[in-house]
């Protein structure tokens, strides 16, 4: 018995930290472990750890390898492990975005199997870890309780006590002596139980390099509801800032906002954007009413120094905090008639969506302008109805379409707090109070917006290519995509076509080209190995038919000023090109894979994530995007909604058709669990 006792002891002193990111346990020096569900390609694999890349760094001469294998590597020898040229830790660089991309979506299983059976990306463990998984709760409960019976233990040891002993002075026989396990158990849960809270844990995911000075001079969060600007530093002015972005003004969309932030990345270390925010202004240009691509090429102009202008949305607050266990506040009601001195001219109101309660609200007068002159409107009014148009749960772009076809008379129905009520509102306010230089700055809310239907923005032409070639001679192109692929339900795509291939000598099959099919072949179910084996088989024919999908997406002209941005490279054979995010809003229906999200709450707040789109009047219809997930909410600790993702499904029924003033409501009727069919695609890489 005692011996059993002895191995006990010395398993539960030796046993590795338990890490909160992957669920298993190791030290720090070591990588995170996974349990993955696929092969994975030898490109994504570390021929150090034989395990698929973490952190993987580019040496010199072409190889890469895990950040921590290779650091462990290069402390004891100076060569690269697989050519073993002379190499130096310094000079490696981290890996593109791509490569971080591909290796976040390689598919990987809950570690607690035997009460959790869920697979997923791995970029998505940890938070499934913190907020979903059983056996992860389950596994924190009892680390709490075990700390908290050690705390308790230790108090009344040393009330009887008044000798502490030092540190290796115990018995190698005090496993006897009743409290003799105390310093292994210690040991045990001091190791582990801080790993499952919110700090800092056992691996910073920025490189280690670097965090000395993240952690010294943590940058302040961004307020909420506020814009605000930031400067952003690069040494190099060409590396990538590791964001993807979606939005734009041939979208409901409007801003562009940003739907991913990965990790390693130049904004990722800085720490302060998150997914969700919206970028209004670069540098000098603004950026809060440009079409996508325009939006995409200004954020990809290569600087030192960056400066973006930001909001983020308010996380909690209502205008009036009307909630269900609350009597309703009193508001008034009143009607402003503004006339104008011809059609063209301006109101000067800046109108704006919340997060926490649909319609469409007053943010700012423009000074000077037609409704600052009459004096009647203030920041936070709702408004209720524009020349009879119900916008109860409207949006600013119908309200704005609304008063440019109204001629020179607009009426306005208005909402307001009572008196009694408006100091509380000042306080706890949640539109989006803005700095008066900012405001005119950065903020033209009535001039002409080019809202577009993306119909009209983005379209597919069909094209049947045949192809004469040398028997055995390679098409030329690489491709991306397929089924079930690291970067989402993608279909294949053209990525690059080689100079000099046949392909290249022939000129219609172009980068971002959809592949439908090859000899008859159809390639739109296949998975990217598979369709790379039917387009390899393709080499020995000297003809090749191929069916394809151009997407074009039509540009505005942006107005010509002194300081005009580069455009993105037009290379056809460009290794760090990335599609479009409105390129894959073109395509067909037959193209799209839609996956359900369900969403559950125990009580009657918000789901946490706000829409825009719809069918409208005097607009034609538009999908439902997600615009911004809220911190704290349902949707934000499911962690599987993002920003730019389409809802074409609510419970099973279609939103086709459907306008946004019926869906709003629809959604909040939902109680305890809502069911949500989307389609998501990946934003676009900056």
């Amino acid at each position: 018995m005692g011996t059993k006792n002895e191995e006990m002891v010395s398993a539960e002193q030796n046993l590795n930290p338990l890490c909160f990111e992957c669920g298993q346990q190791h030290w720090t020096r070591e990588n995170h472990l996974y349990n993955y569900q696929n092969d994975v390609d030898d490109d994504l694999v570390c021929h150090i750890c034989l395990q698929p890349l973490l952190q993987p760094l580019d040496t010199p001469c072409g190889h890469t390898f895990c950040y921590k294998c290779l650091r462990n590597f290069l402390q004891e020898k100076d060569f690269c492990p697989l050519d073993r040229k002379r190499l130096h830790f310094k000079l490696c660089k981290k890996s593109s975005i791509l490569v971080h991309k591909l290796l976040d979506k390689l598919l990987v299983s809950c570690p607690f199997s035997s009460v959790c059976e869920e697979v997923m990306q791995r970029c998505d463990l940890e938070a499934h870890l913190k907020n979903r998984c059983p056996g992860a709760s389950h596994r924190r409960a009892a680390l709490e309780r075990r700390k908290n019976s050690k705390l308790q233990a230790d108090t009344e040891s040393e009330s009887e006590s008044s000798m502490i002993d030092r540190p290796g002075s115990q018995s190698p026989d005090a496993e006897h002596a009743g409290t003799g396990t105390a310093p292994a158990e210690q040991n045990f849960t001091s190791a582990t139980v801080p790993v499952w809270t919110d700090e800092s844990g056992l691996d910073n995911p920025a490189f280690e390099e670097n965090t000395g000075a993240d952690t010294t001079h943590q940058p302040p969060s961004l307020p909420e509801g506020e814009i605000t600007t930031i400067e952003i530093h690069r040494s190099n002015p060409y590396i990538e800032l590791g964001i993807s972005i979606v939005g734009g003004n041939e979208t409901p969309l409007i801003n562009v906002v940003i739907q991913e932030v990965y990790r390693d990345g130049i904004i990722a270390r800085d720490g302060r954007l998150l997914a969700g925010d919206q970028i209004l202004q670069v540098n000098s240009f603004d950026i809060s009413n440009v079409s996508h691509n325009h939006a995409r090429a200004i954020l990809s102009q290569p600087c030192t120094v960056l400066h973006l202008t930001v909001l983020r949305e308010r996380r909690f607050g209502s205008r009036t905090h009307n909630h269900s266990d609350s009597p309703p506040q009193r508001e008034e009601s009143f009607h402003v008639t503004l006339h104008k001195r011809d059609s063209n001219e301006q109101l000067g109101i800046k109108l704006v969506r919340r997060t926490d309660e649909p319609g469409v609200f007053v943010l700012d007068l423009l000074e000077g302008g037609l409704a600052a002159q009459d004096g009647r409107l203030c920041s936070n009014d709702k408004v209720l109805a524009i020349n009879g148009h119900d916008l109860k749960h409207g949006t600013p772009e119908l309200a704005a379409q609304i008063i440019q076809a109204s001629g020179e008379r607009v009426s306005l129905t208005i909402s307001r707090p009572a008196k009694s009520q408006i100091m509380s509102i000042l306080r706890d306010g949640g539109t989006h109070p803005v700095s008066q230089h900012q405001s005119h700055q950065l903020y033209h809310s009535n001039r002409p917006s080019p809202h577009k239907d993306l119909s009209q923005c983005v379209t597919c032409q069909e094209k049947h290519i045949t192809v004469k070639k040398e028997p055995h001679e390679s098409l030329g192109m690489t491709v991306a995509g397929g089924r079930g692929s690291k970067s989402g339900e993608l279909p294949i795509f053209v990525t690059s076509v080689q100079p000099h291939g046949c392909l290249a000598r022939d000129g219609r099959i172009k980068r971002g080209d959809v592949l439908m099919n090859i000899n008859g072949i159809d390639l739109t179910n296949l998975s990217h190995s598979e369709a790379v084996a039917m387009l390899k088989a393709s080499t020995a024919s000297s003809v090749v038919s191929l069916k394809a999908l151009e997407v074009q997406i039509a540009e505005e002209q942006p107005q010509a000023t002194d300081e005009q941005p580069s455009t993105i490279s037009e290379n056809e054979y460009d290794a760090s090109w990335s599609p479009s995010w409105v390129m894959w809003l073109g395509l067909p229906s037959c193209l799209h894979s839609c996956h359900d999200v369900v969403l559950r709450r125990s009580n009657l707040a918000s789901w946490g994530f706000s829409i825009v789109g719809g069918y409208e009047e005097n607009h034609t219809n538009q999908p439902f995007f997600i615009k911004t997930i809220v911190l704290g909410t349902p949707a934000y600790f499911d962690g599987r909604l993002k920003c730019g993702d389409m809802i074409v499904a609510v419970n099973g029924l279609s939103t086709v058709g459907m306008s946004h003033s019926a869906l709003v409501p629809m959604l909040k009727e939902q109680r305890n669990k809502v069911t949500l069919t989307v389609i998501c695609w990946p934003g676009s890489l900056i």
